[in-house]
């Protein structure tokens, strides 16, 4: 069975990105690629700075949304406490 990831990508202009995935390395370099969300492929390189590991992909997506909903100065600290 798949792990699942819920994590932050930082982009070439400071923003943050929030996504799903079951394969890390290779969401990052598909997004360096220009494949996948429009957010990410307008602001690349990006560099995914933090990451949570689920079981089902229905937790990773709820708590992809939640990180979502999360201002930046909020996100920032989390991603701070536990970067990869």
């Amino acid at each position: 069975m798949p792990t699942h990831f819920a994590y932050l990508a930082r982009c070439n202009d400071d923003t943050l990105y929030a996504g799903y995935t079951t394969d890390i390395e290779k969401r990052e370099a598909a997004h360096n690629q220009g494949k996948g969300a429009h957010y990410t492929r307008i602001r690349r390189p990006i560099s995914i700075i933090y990451s949570e590991q689920f079981e089902t992909r229905s937790e990773a997506q709820k708590r992809e949304y939640q990180l979502k909903q999360l201002k930046k100065q909020d996100k920032e600290l989390l991603a701070g406490a536990n970067t990869l």
